[in-house]
């Protein structure tokens, strides 16, 4: 199938995500007419794709590169004042926009530098990680972190559009395809059982074979549908936890991320958070044995990790209770009933929670 997908993000503000190859010269149609610059938003370490992306915009506007450090140290306050105060001595109007080009920490970035100047211009995503392509990139969340936790900092930005490239993948070292899997498994367990299927079956997918086409688009899918329903995470239909649905794994993914001083990627430490919660669900009497065991075996499967011993719990219990799901001292937990059948766990008994957190040791061993 040489023909790219277009998968509409039906919010407000409804935009497309493509997916296919040799995308670039759908660029400009995302950005539109009317404006005359376009700020370059890219990792100091990804000089091909800043080019390949610069030569798709340099026929129809003027180009400002704002090249940013790789991974998680771009979001940082420091990398986002610098970029708003290059944008100011360029003269950059309400009618210009941002192109971000990287992974998923230079789309938050990106994105977040694009929701705050002028408060608000507009930003086209060209995720080149499939991290960036089926999670940050798509839904209109942006942030930064700080030292008190990741993402603590943001704003709601939807993009005008997403190019996923999946040329850009045939490159990607296999650590960070490995590490994109962590958030498309994830859509399978809370929405598309058909995912951990493709994944049992095939493993890490080749890059550039239709079944990582598939995953793709599987998992932007799961990520628009929620989204439409509730872009503002304000909660769902009293039957689904609405967006929050998306940080499955994420409440104790982000602490063990951040405990590890970002040494573990994205991916991994989601792996191990929605193996704990699985765990937790399992010790609440919430999830049968069957569907946890199975979380452990998926995420093996594309040799992800599923367990860490790397901070004692309560390290990662207070971290977890600065977790933007938390509500006052109540620290919410999503957890599944079954297979794409989630809810929230609310103030989880303390002995269920250490639990847990002693099988995820276990696992590390």
């Amino acid at each position: 199938m040489n023909e790219p997908t277009e998968i509409t993000v039906a919010t407000a503000s409804a935009y497309e995500v493509v997916v296919g190859h040799g995308l670039l010269g759908r660029l400009p149609g995302l950005l539109g007419e009317g404006m005359q610059r376009v700020a370059l938003v890219c990792p100091d370490d990804l000089p091909g794709p800043a080019s390949a992306v610069r030569h798709a915009l340099a026929t129809s506007y003027d180009v400002l590169d704002l090249p940013v450090p790789p991974g998680e140290r771009a979001k940082t306050a420091a990398v986002a004042a610098d970029c708003w105060e290059r944008l100011g001595a360029a003269g950059f109007t309400r009618s210009d926009a941002v192109v971000t080009v990287g992974g998923g920490a230079t789309t938050d970035l990106g994105g977040f530098v694009a929701a705050t100047w002028l408060r608000g211009v507009r930003v086209v995503h060209v995720p080149t990680t499939l991290l960036g392509m089926v999670d940050a990139a798509v839904g209109g969340k942006t942030g930064i972190n700080i030292a008190a936790g990741k993402n603590l900092v943001g704003a709601f930005h939807e993009p005008a559009g997403v190019l996923c490239d999946l040329d850009s993948l045939t490159t990607l070292p296999e650590a960070e395809l490995r590490s994109g899997l962590g958030e498309v498994v994830k859509c399978g367990f809370v929405a598309d059982p058909e995912i951990l299927r493709l994944v049992e079956q095939h493993g890490v997918p080749a890059p550039g074979s239709p079944v990582l086409r598939e995953l793709v688009e599987r998992a932007v899918r799961v990520k628009a549908d929620v989204v439409a329903d509730d872009l503002r995470e304000r909660g769902g239909n009293g039957t689904h936890p609405g967006r929050e649905v998306l940080n499955y794994g994420h409440t104790v993914g982000h602490a063990v991320e951040q405990a590890s001083h970002y040494t573990l990627r994205h991916g991994e430490a989601v792996a191990i958070g929605c193996v704990y919660v699985a765990e937790l669900a399992r010790a609440a009497g919430v999830l049968a044995d069957e569907v946890a065991d199975r979380h452990r075996t998926v995420f093996a499967r594309v040799g992800l990790p599923t367990g860490w011993d790397g901070a004692t719990y309560d390290d990662l219990r207070a971290r977890m209770a600065v977790d933007k799901k938390s509500r006052g001292s109540s620290v919410r937990f999503v957890v599944l009933e079954d297979l794409a059948r989630p809810r929230i766990l609310a103030d989880p008994d303390e002995a269920h929670l250490r639990a847990a957190y002693d099988v995820m040791v276990g696992d590390a061993a």
